[in-house]
């Protein structure tokens, strides 16, 4: 609680919080997640805009975007927070009462230890994941780049990489986790038993698909493709593989070709429709095909799964699939949550002395100002010839009485509670004499 009158209220502390809002994995499925994403070139306009709506009032910002959440960081006013969710509704053309349901919202040390939990992948669809360390490592550069970072957003993202590094070297969270690369591979053997006979088609050359390369080469399928907007990134992941590669644009005339298909682009808009998919069903003479849609927008119409022989999952249908395998990780939990509290403690430790340094400041420059205007007083009285004993005595009983103007004022001025409130700090308050050596 913060004093009123008189002595105190002329020293306020920042009314600045970490607010964290978003929705992920377990708060909406894919079908929302994927119409308030953020795909890399509208991370900047986002934080302009989140910016200007709010003028002052949102002083930083960074927004995490992936395939299982979407999450917006700020240092703002408290008062900001209820409007956030109808700013995000608003910037992706939805209705917030639409998206409200799905939100959640956190603010100073439940925002502190939220990012600490996602950083460290207890918040993630795998529990122990790694993959989410760097993508808020992502967001955060992008956010430097927008300008959108300052001291306390800066200060939070560091401290929020080293607690995540601590959690990892110092318990198991992350011993023994399923990938959702791997959990792919498992569905597609699943559905075609031994992958030596069959043809992978990877669309996207970003991480998630080098991941998913990766373990569908360890199960030495007959052959692999990647297809991309971009063919020399194509060809770039294809060469780690010995794999082929194929242009976008010819993908209608080759998905027949293939028993299994992942797919991880940043497209806004589906890459494989209905009626492409229909006609390489019938193509194939209705042979089963696999296909695994990890995007957020989703890159494969839903409406594509309706189809008797193909087999179609999306990132959620993985996280299912995976999550059935962490029992083993559970007991780290614990021990990783303990570490995170002692950091979040830490954390709101220096926030709070980095909200009273103004005010700690301003009192100083009070404090100084009465100095120098009681030195001054006291030079001229010395040049005017006034006995220098009585000029120090004067000195010493005007410095005294400024001082102690201010708490006695307040303390004459104050009512019941704040009275006793007052006379509690008093004690805390009294001169101490300092012994020199």
């Amino acid at each position: 609680m913060f004093l009123t009158t008189g002595f105190s209220s002329h020293y306020a502390v920042m009314s600045v919080d970490v607010l964290t809002f978003g929705l992920n994995h377990v708060s909406a499925p894919v079908a929302v997640r994927e119409r308030v994403s953020f795909p890399l070139d509208l991370v900047k306009p986002a934080l302009d805009g989140l910016r200007a709506a709010f003028g002052s009032g949102v002083r930083e910002a960074a927004i995490l975007s992936t395939c299982n959440r979407t999450e917006i960081y700020c240092a703002a006013e408290p008062q900001v927070s209820e409007k956030l969710p109808e700013w995000l509704a608003d910037f992706n053309r939805l209705e917030a009462g639409n998206l409200r349901p799905h939100l959640y919202q956190y603010q100073r040390n439940d925002a502190v230890r939220h990012a600490f939990r996602v950083a460290s992948g207890l918040d993630s669809m795998v529990l122990g994941e790694p993959q989410i360390l760097g993508q808020m490592k992502d967001a955060v550069r992008a956010a430097e780049q927008a300008g959108a970072l300052g001291t306390l957003l800066h200060q939070l993202f560091q401290r929020t990489f080293s607690v995540a590094k601590e959690v990892r070297s110092q318990t198991a969270i992350g011993a023994h986790s399923v990938s959702m690369a791997a959990a792919a591979v498992r569905l597609a053997e699943r559905v075609l038993g031994d992958l030596a006979e069959s043809n992978v088609l990877f669309i996207g050359a970003g991480e998630m698909i080098q991941l998913c390369a990766t373990h569908f080469a360890a199960a030495r399928p007959k052959r692999m493709v990647v297809a991309n907007r971009t063919l020399e990134r194509a060809e770039v992941l294809a060469s780690q593989f010995s794999a082929g590669t194929l242009r976008l644009a010819d993908l209608p005339d080759r998905i027949a070709d293939f028993d299994v298909i992942v797919s991880c682009t940043a497209s806004s808009l589906p890459i494989l429709g209905l009626g492409m998919v229909e006609r390489a069903t019938r193509l194939r003479r209705h042979r089963p095909m696999v296909m695994v849609d990890l995007a957020v927008p989703r890159d494969i119409e839903t409406e594509v799964g309706r189809l008797a022989d193909v087999y179609l999952y999306s990132v959620d249908d993985l996280g299912r699939m995976v999550q059935s395998g962490a029992d083993a990780r559970r007991a780290a939990v614990v021990q990783a949550e303990a570490i995170i509290e002692t950091r979040v403690q830490n954390f709101m430790h220096w926030l709070q002395n980095r909200e009273i340094v103004p005010a700690i400041m301003q009192f100083q420059s009070a404090a100084e100002k009465v100095r120098q205007a009681e030195l001054d007083r006291a030079r001229r009285l010395l040049a005017r010839g006034v006995d220098p004993e009585q000029v120090l005595e004067h000195l010493a009983h005007a410095l005294t009485n400024k001082y102690l103007h201010g708490p006695l004022s307040a303390l004459n001025h104050s009512q019941a509670a704040e009275r006793q409130q007052l006379l509690a700090l008093l004690p805390s308050l009294e001169p101490t004499l300092e012994r020199r050596r």
